[in-house]
């Protein structure tokens, strides 16, 4: 299927590695041009050259900054005037017990995970709705609905995109400008990986074992039993992008694994 996504520009907020370095991989892969953003030289880099080594073709540059911070989102707005589509895919989280959040962890995982969005949004949405087309995509998850006891601050903080997607939505009435969100489930990125592998070497077992006990005893309601590649995840994001997903919009959407029970 023609994405029909040749000639179009996409932004992706924390893109070096995991699901945002496989959604701008995607979209290259469609024939957008896109904008990889980290906060490493080294790391923007290595994900321009991985995209480039795959793809020939592929039509993509890099900007060096802390998405998470005012003066990154500044620094970006100076070296991109216009896009066509913005992934806020920029994300932080830790597992903690809510007695041990401190109040500077509530600020900095939202500043992280929604003000970046928030940011990002308010600069480009204007101009999208100007040229009356274009597509804004929260990577949110499956815990802005089924909130983890081991990490609240994260469960708020993905409620809270989705709150601001829709309200977005409403600001598009009328237009060829889309804003939705995904709902990832347990996913094999580079952090949980890093995660599996370790705890794996701590207890003696194979990185497989510590996968298939993480589904029997943590989220045992899950109907995939196995965490979701970044690929799955991307694939969806790429497709919300696209001309094709036109009638799509201010929707949460799940790839989730099946791990919500509820229909809607």
């Amino acid at each position: 299927m023609d994405l029909k996504l040749h000639g179009k520009s996409a932004l992706v907020s924390g893109s070096t590695a995991g699901i945002g370095f496989a959604i701008a991989q995607g979209l290259a892969q469609e024939g957008a041009s896109v904008i990889i953003t980290g906060r490493s030289l080294e790391r923007v880099e290595q994900a321009i050259s991985k995209i480039q080594h795959s793809n020939s073709e592929a039509k993509v540059s890099g900007i060096v900054a802390d998405l998470a911070k005012k003066e990154g989102a500044e620094q970006v707005f100076q070296q991109v005037s216009s896009i066509d589509i913005l992934v806020n895919n920029l994300g932080v989280y830790e597992p903690k017990a809510f007695s041990d959040i401190t109040d500077e962890d509530w600020f900095d995982i939202f500043e992280a995970n929604v003000l970046s969005g928030v940011r990002l949004s308010r600069h480009y949405l204007p101009k999208l709705l100007e040229q009356n087309w274009g597509r804004i995509i929260f990577i949110s998850s499956e815990s802005a609905i089924q909130i983890p006891v081991e990490m609240i601050h994260y469960g708020m903080i993905k409620t809270a995109q989705l709150a601001v997607a829709r309200g977005l939505a409403e600001l598009t009435v009328g237009t060829q400008v889309t804003v939705n969100s995904v709902l990832a489930g347990p996913t094999r990125s580079e952090g949980v990986d890093e995660f599996v592998v370790n705890l794996a070497k701590d207890r003696g077992i194979s990185p497989d074992e510590v996968e298939a006990d993480f589904f029997k005893n943590v989220r045992p309601i899950s109907l995939i039993k196995r965490f979701a590649t970044t690929d799955e995840v991307a694939a969806m994001v790429v497709y919300l992008s696209s001309p094709i997903a036109s009638a799509t919009n201010g929707a949460a959407l799940r790839v989730d694994g099946g791990v919500l029970q509820s229909v809607f």
